[in-house]
């Protein structure tokens, strides 16, 4: 007992020699915190730093200095950096902590530092310190210095503000102590508007910035403040007032002039804009840092122009502040229209000279968003290359099988231009593929700064898809899912990419999961199907089929709500029993298409056409008739059926003539759907015929062929053998 007693009157006795000290030299320091306030940051460490040499164990004084360069942080998040600026604060707080290790400020000023940094736990212990170091109490009357003692509780409620928001659970019983410790110091009612601001308690928050401009009058930080919250409210007739007010009490007030200046250029009122920036810059005396400050301001107010032009301004005045290339190049890309090239020139500029650590994750961030942006088109250029190149490949086999000279001249000329085509576009795509390399390197060393951000992983992800990094995509969203964001879109995401980046069993694996997570999520079991189809391209082992009735039996429940879905299955399905012959089996699913929807045509003329072919290629003409027909009643111009009824009848007149070496068939989809302009030839031969607009062939054969190769645009070639059959019926698979 008596150590602690001792301990507690020590704590009392140096809380008293820290605050009667501070009191002789209370001029100069209320002067620095006037400046701090002002947010002339430059100045007010120039004047705490004069303070401190002339009074080193005065602790206080170091307090108020790692303050203000914390505020001088969160003044311009842009341009400073948060590690550089944190590293400095904490230097100051732990020489007042040497100064005087029973204050309890430094400490507080050192949990601040460590929340920032996401150290929580490190916050803590000095939370804790500094909790030890106020000593406790039974009545309010018995503290020895309650004024200083509640200021401290309040700074220790401030320092559970991080990000933005505020830990209220921990911050309010704070306040509430310092409030009833001591109800007449202005600076904890304005650090309670602040925390219930944050807390969005607008009502609160006004109601304490209130109680604190009644406290003192001379003041106008209040009032700021008040008029803050109505100006990010939008609210801005209701904010003039109180910034007037704040100019009223003290006209030198620096911060008012800037805040009218964001009030109305946010009204679009650009001319009364300029004027306050410029009274603002007057103030400040044209000083560099508010100038900067000025810059930022005109970034967020979206006056993207003018802080490009002012950037430039200062660079050439003082080109030594390279952090200011970060604003330029943020200000080219937000413009309308954006300025890519010179945002990439500024951040190019800001790598180059800015040290690495002291470079920010919203650099990296902007410099990918910037090549991105840069090369939005390069995933409609890859898919159009794709596209001549089957185009190309598609008019060599045509040369190839070309029985003319002059035949193989025409299709030389389409060759020729598709290869240069090809070439250059190829070459295009190598330039861009060198840009989005360093994109998504930018990416990867954003997520090394801050790898628990589940923004930044998910816009990572998305673009990775977009731009057709399928597997590196799947993996940002796994990283998503370790995160605890794990609803059922994220693992829908990760089997799409895995999916698309032709990774099937990762794709099955992650699909599972979903389906097993989440039993109603139809999408789940939709790209279930899709990824056991593609294992099994041609339907040979069957593997997809179960997956597609899978996805029959859970979509039926709401067949408005997925119809498309049930679509996709019951064509899949009826293309399946199609390839088998089965027709009876495949008109049901077929059926289905038609029964779908009442009000969809296209449903209905696809299940309708479907129908006639099964008839066709069963030679069942005038049922196959009957069927292209009723497509005829829903879409009288619709060609794949007027074309069917013409070849159905033509195929019904020459039944009876059939050509004993004459073959002839449907080349298909796994779907059912015809393909046309298929080439059907007989391997190692000229003879070839090509199908018409409803996929069908017929030609004559020589004698002793062997076999058919079939072959599409877009679509895997297929070798058949020939047999005593004349009807082949041909199902090719997407390549």
């Amino acid at each position: 007992m008596r150590k602690v007693c001792f301990k507690s009157v020590l704590l009392l006795a140096s809380l008293f020699c820290i605050f009667v000290t501070s009191n002789i030299n209370a001029q100069d320091l209320q002067t620095a915190i006037t400046l701090t306030r002002s947010e002339q940051y430059d100045e007010a460490e120039a004047a705490y730093n004069q303070i401190i040499q002339k009074e080193p164990n005065v602790s206080k004084n170091y307090f108020f200095l790692g303050e203000n360069i914390l505020l001088s942080y969160f003044a311009d998040t842009i341009s400073n950096s948060l590690k550089e600026l944190t590293t400095q604060a904490k230097d100051v707080y732990l020489k007042g902590v040497n100064a005087d290790s029973l204050n309890p400020l430094n400490y507080i000023g050192l949990s601040k530092v460590a929340f920032y940094l996401g150290q929580d736990q490190e916050a803590a212990k000095f939370r804790l310190k500094a909790k030890k170091n106020l000593p406790a109490y039974k009545k309010v009357s018995k503290i020895l210095n309650p004024k200083d003692y509640a200021f401290a509780l309040a700074k220790l409620a401030e320092s559970y503000i991080r990000n933005e928001k505020v830990d209220t659970s921990k911050a309010l019983p704070l306040l509430k102590e310092a409030i009833n410790i001591d109800s007449k110091t202005p600076e904890i009612f304005i650090i309670a508007g602040d925390i219930y601001f944050l807390a969005k308690d607008g009502s609160n928050s006004i109601r304490n910035y209130n109680i604190a401009n009644n406290l003192d009058k001379t003041r106008p930080t209040a009032n700021m403040k008040i008029g803050s919250i109505y100006m990010k409210g939008r609210n801005l007739t209701a904010a003039i007032p109180y910034f007037e007010e704040a100019i009223k009490l003290n006209a030198n007030y620096a911060p008012a002039y800037r805040e009218l200046g964001l009030l109305w250029s946010m009204a679009g009122k650009y001319d009364k804009s300029k004027e306050y920036f410029k009274k603002y810059l007057e103030i400040t005396k044209g000083n560099i840092p508010a100038k900067i400050r000025y810059v930022t301001a005109l970034f967020y107010a979206k006056e993207y122009d003018e802080a490009v032009k002012n950037v430039e301004e200062i660079f050439s005045i003082d080109q030594k502040r390279t952090y200011l290339n970060r604003i330029a190049a943020y200000s080219s890309f937000e413009k309308n229209p954006p300025a890519y090239d010179k945002a990439l020139a500024y951040m190019d500029k800001l790598f180059k000279d800015m040290p690495e650590d002291r470079i920010i994750q919203k650099d990296y961030t902007y410099y990918a968003k910037i090549l991105l942006k840069k090369n939005s088109d390069y995933p409609k250029m890859v898919q159009n290359t794709e596209k001549l190149e089957r185009d190309l490949a598609r008019n060599q086999e045509r040369y190839d099988a070309a029985k003319t000279a002059d035949a193989k001249e025409k299709l030389k000329v389409q060759i020729d231009t598709l290869t240069n085509q090809i070439t250059k576009f190829r070459k295009l795509i190598s330039i861009d593929d060198v840009e989005l390399d360093k994109a998504f390197l930018a990416y990867k060393k954003a997520h090394e700064l801050t790898p628990e951000d589940k923004y930044l992983l998910n816009d990572v992800a998305v673009n990775l898809y977009n731009f057709k990094r399928f597997n590196e995509s799947a993996k940002y969203f796994e990283k998503l899912i370790a995160l605890g964001k794990n609803d059922a879109n994220d693992y829908l995401q990760v089997g799409k990419a895995y999916n698309q980046g032709k990774n099937y069993v990762k794709a099955d694996s992650a699909l599972s999961i979903l389906v097993q997570k989440f039993p109603d999520n139809i999408q789940g079991y939709v790209w279930i199907a899709n990824t056991y189809s593609a294992m099994d391209p041609d339907n040979n082992k069957g593997i997809a089929r179960p997956k597609f009735e899978m996805v029959i039996q859970k979509a039926r429940m709401d067949s408005v709500k997925y119809a498309s879905d049930l679509f996709n299955a019951y064509r899949f399905m009826g293309g399946d029993y199609f390839s088998q012959k089965n027709y009876v089996k495949a008109r049901e699913y077929y059926y289905r298409i038609v029964n779908l929807s009442a009000d969809n045509k296209d449903y209905k003329t696809i299940g309708y056409n479907s129908i006639g072919l099964t008839y066709y290629s069963n030679s069942e003409f005038d049922k196959a008739i009957e069927a292209y027909r009723k497509t005829l009643e829903i879409d009288p111009k619709n060609q794949n059926a007027t074309i069917s009824i013409k070849n159905v009848e033509i195929a019904k007149n020459n039944q009876v003539q059939v050509k004993p070496n004459e073959i002839k068939g449907l080349v298909k989809d796994v779907f059912g759907s015809p393909i046309a302009s298929a080439s059907v030839r007989v391997r190692d031969t000229a003879a070839e015929a090509w199908t018409n607009a409803d996929g069908k062939y017929a030609f004559e054969i020589p004698e002793g062929s062997e076999a058919l190769i079939v072959s599409a645009k877009g679509y895997k070639s297929k070798e058949v053998i020939i047999t005593k059959a004349r009807i082949y019926n041909i199902s090719l698979e997407q390549q």
